[in-house]
């Protein structure tokens, strides 16, 4: 059953990047000023990510299919990436310009018009990132929570940028305006930076949270009292889709059907909890020491023992 898209949400992204980039143009033509021109610029990136991002979530709303079994989730983390690069491709822009104009001066002009226009600007990208944070976060959607924190971005960027428009016009020094705009594309490569990272380690199949973990063990050690226990706990994080695996340890005596019956009880207990995730099972004898041939912890130098319930990963085979 293919899951509901989230890619419709990026259209509040995309309209809002064009009413900005139009608003800010004219800031900027109005006054001259290299601050309101690299808003403008980051405005023009937002853009391309919004389309971007609503390209990789009507990917990753597709169902699994035969070539890619595990969904196409991780179609978020393309996106997010791709958007931390354009950030800081264009804070490399701003950088560049504002250096020019510091060796190529010009007065600004029409500064109160250009300020009204560009507080409009912030207005509607902050509205804009309220929209997207919240269901970003309802849905676990890093493309959504990416683009809200970018277009948070842009608004402390124009607050910054006034605030150096503002000391232009009280101390008529000129330089403040190139000087403001390098200290914004420097802190939109930081911002850039940091979403690079995040996406980067989505990709590489980041385990769950803590909190998350957690819970898990919680609900798993609920049947230790009818003598079940479990141990080769991983999970790894596809954006909105979780995969969780673990072996459990039956006794002995209980048949094949039982086992499967309690695992498929537990399966429901833990996709109650965790909706959209994929929980694989594998079940082991209690009683066979090679049950336990697999257990290397990997939050601890200890040898753990058979009773240990911390996440461990596979053992290497040859």
């Amino acid at each position: 059953m293919q899951k509901k898209s989230l890619a419709p949400i990026m259209w509040f992204s995309i309209l809002a990047s064009i009413l900005t980039i139009g608003i800010k143009t004219a800031a900027y033509w109005v006054t001259g000023s290299m601050g309101f021109m690299s808003d403008a610029m980051e405005s023009l990136v937002n853009l391309a990510a919004g389309l971007i991002g609503y390209i990789s979530l009507s990917i990753a709303s597709k169902p699994a299919d035969t070539k890619h079994p595990f969904g196409h989730d991780k179609a978020e983390y393309f996106s997010s990436l791709t958007e931390g690069l354009l950030i800081v491709l264009a804070a490399f822009g701003i950088i560049y310009a504002a250096i020019n104009r510091i060796y190529h001066p010009k007065a600004l002009e029409e500064l109160d018009i250009g300020m009204a226009i560009s507080v409009l600007a912030a207005l509607i990208n902050w509205g804009t990132s309220r929209v997207l944070r919240h269901y970003g976060q309802k849905h676990n959607s890093i493309t959504l929570e990416a683009d809200a924190q970018h277009l948070m971005t842009d608004v402390w960027t124009t607050a910054g940028i006034l605030v150096g428009i503002i000391l232009v016009r009280t101390t008529g020094w000129q330089l403040l305006d190139p000087l403001m705009a390098i200290a914004v594309g420097i802190s939109i490569i930081y911002t850039g930076s940091k979403l690079i990272v995040r996406s980067t380690d989505g990709l590489m199949d980041t385990k769950l949270s803590e909190k998350d973990l957690t819970r898990i063990r919680e609900i798993l050690n609920r049947r230790k009292i009818q003598g079940i226990g479990f141990h080769a706990l991983y999970t790894r994080q596809a954006s909105s889709k979780r995969f969780i695996s673990f072996h459990l340890l039956f006794p002995g005596n209980l048949t094949i059907y039982q086992a499967h019956e309690f695992s498929k009880i537990i399966e429901a207990d833990l996709a109650a909890e965790f909706p959209n995730s994929d929980v694989f099972i594998h079940i082991e004898p209690l009683n066979d020491p090679d049950a336990f041939d697999d257990i290397l912890s990997i939050e601890s130098p200890d040898e753990p023992g058979p009773e240990d319930d911390s996440i461990h990963s596979p053992k290497t085979r040859n």
